[in-house]
């Protein structure tokens, strides 16, 4: 009977009036599709796409009706993700879209007023988290004329949303406590590796049931979906990647304090890396170089800590990339010291921060990458040939300014490659953390923000995990020199005779213990704690990188 009533209105459109059917109007409008069978679906949708067809009437109050139902009901939202419920559920999205494109094809204005109430309408960052992604879900499923027209602007709004949930996570929200460990500290892969420890809430046990991490892992899982759709068109994936550089460089590089939000362009990259990868590369090296001098110093210093962690961790990009990048930023570096003419110039970790940056990430990309690079005689050759050892050798000392434990390392590779003389080896073994280096990133230590640490965020991890180098995992020039010796240095993690292996076998962690949490993470830690300031104090030779290093440690606001 009510459907009946709905196809009869439909076919009476015209005759409609404001003033005299106010109130039938306002029933229409405000009627929620989740609670009707499917024919009295279609058939009520119908009649919206007929009554946004009448010119200068009921269009804004469609559009409205249409954009309300992405969310499903305060009593039904709960339920939503339960499997009898995801048919209807990706029915009902199918219908709103096809609803919304209809309008748009008939009314040219329809696109750009639904821009302004979706605008208007999107989730804010105290809405729970089935309504964000429910919102979010249905919104980037509009077909593709209407997403040309406003899916920018749509997914800058997706973005800015991801951002503000992610820089109200702060790292006290996950079981580490030490905010001033080194940035080589550990790696938490392993942690989320086995459900039966974690069981199926592992973003709470990360986290102890943060609700920003828990809506920012349900949205990346959305925005993932997204850009996996884009992939079956690579012509719209590179537009989509267009859209995503620009809204990175508007909302993204200079917020110090976000830890996952970034993930979503590491995941773009992955998808097409050829193009994208390849392309995200030299846009922040671009960025940094700034040939235009139209970026600020903490633009390009953000940017240079992008491509350092960004070409160590993307397993995507290929060795002939990384050495076509660390060339641009050798020689940027090598003019960079060459304009330094003053005979007393010295180590200065304010007045040439960017340059220390720059160097720093170099070594960075050179811990993880080195050992592939070594294995293409072209590549090594082309490297050997950079004047990595002329800057280093510098009066402005970057090997005395950027973190002791990234120099100790790439000097570590660096000796058993044999990239340089013995005399840079020696000169700077051991390197501890001293005024210059605490410098050297200023207030907000940004000298310690690697964008692209370990992805902790447990459902959306599955799109990061397969295309991220952990450390743990990475072959370094010096692995074949003496396998035994190798694997009893990487064993020795924390202390004498404490290693991970040991951890997982002999205790159990009770994550509802303060007291277990705080001795297991400090057990899983082998960043030294105050020996590291005591070269002397310490038993190993070298203060090389973890097996596992934690997520850098997020600058204060």
């Amino acid at each position: 009977m009510f459907a009946t009533t709905l196809e009869a209105l439909s076919e009476a459109v015209s005759t409609i009036d404001t003033m005299y059917h106010h109130a039938l109007l306002h029933n229409i409008f405000t009627m929620c599709v989740w609670y009707l069978n499917s024919y009295t679906r279609v058939v009520l949708l119908d009649l919206i796409t007929r009554l946004a067809a009448v010119a200068d009437q009921y269009l804004r109050e469609c559009l409205q009706m249409l954009v309300n139902n992405f969310t499903p009901p305060g009593p039904l939202i709960r339920y939503i993700e339960e499997p009898r419920w995801l048919a209807k559920k990706e029915e009902i999205y199918s219908q709103l879209q096809e609803s919304l494109k209809k309008i748009s094809d008939t009314v040219p204005l329809a696109p750009r007023m639904l821009k302004d109430i979706i605008d208007r309408s999107m989730p804010k960052l105290f809405d729970s988290k089935a309504k964000m992604v429910s919102f979010v879900e249905c919104m980037l499923g509009l077909d593709a004329d209407t997403w040309d027209i406003i899916g920018p602007s749509l997914l800058e709004k997706v973005v800015y949303l991801l951002t503000e949930l992610d820089v109200n996570i702060t790292w006290e929200d996950i079981l580490q406590d030490e905010h001033n460990k080194g940035i080589f500290d550990m790696e938490l892969e392993d942690l989320d590796e086995d459900e039966d420890n974690l069981g199926q809430e592992g973003t709470k046990v990360l986290f102890g049931g943060n609700v920003c991490a828990e809506k920012l892992d349900g949205l990346m899982v959305v925005v993932c979906k997204h850009l996996k759709s884009r992939a079956e068109e690579p012509d719209r994936l590179n537009k989509e990647f267009d859209t995503l550089k620009a809204i990175f460089k508007s909302h993204v590089i200079r917020v110090h304090k976000s830890k996952f939000a970034q993930f979503i362009m590491f995941y773009a990259c992955s998808l097409y890396p050829k193009i994208c990868g390849e392309g995200f590369a030299f846009f922040l090296v671009d960025i940094f170089i700034d040939k235009d001098k139209k970026e600020d110093a903490i633009t390009r210093m953000s940017a240079v800590s992008y491509v350092g962690s960004y070409l160590s961790r993307a397993r995507f990009i290929s060795v002939n990339t990384v050495v076509a990048v660390l060339q641009r930023l050798v020689e940027w570096c090598g003019d960079y010291c060459g304009s330094q003419l003053d005979k007393g110039v010295t180590a200065n970790p304010i007045k040439h921060q960017l340059f220390y940056a720059s160097c720093q990430a170099v070594m960075y990309v050179l811990c993880f990458r080195l050992r592939s690079i070594m294995d293409y005689p072209n590549l090594k050759l082309q490297l050997f040939q950079m004047r990595i050892q002329n800057i280093l050798a510098h009066p402005l000392e970057p090997l005395k300014v950027c973190l002791p434990s990234i120099v100790n390392e790439f000097l570590r590779q660096a000796r058993s490659a044999s990239l340089f003389h013995a005399s840079v080896n020696s000169t700077h073994e051991d390197a501890v953390e001293s005024d210059l280096s605490k410098a050297f990133g200023g207030l907000n230590r940004l000298d310690m923000f690697f964008p692209f640490d370990p992805y902790l965020l447990k459902e959306s991890d599955r799109y990061i995990r397969p295309n991220f180098e952990f450390w743990s995992l990475v072959k370094t020039t010096y692995s074949n020199n003496n396998s035994d010796e190798d694997n009893d240095e990487l064993a020795d993690i924390d202390a004498p005779g404490m290693n991970v292996g040991s951890l997982d076998d002999h205790f159990e962690i009770d994550f509802n213990n303060d007291d277990d949490i705080e001795y297991s993470m400090n057990k899983m830690s082998i960043t030294p704690h105050r020996t590291f300031y005591h070269p002397l104090a310490t038993n190993s030779e070298f203060s090389s990188m973890p097996a596992r290093i934690r997520p850098s440690v997020s600058p204060p606001s």
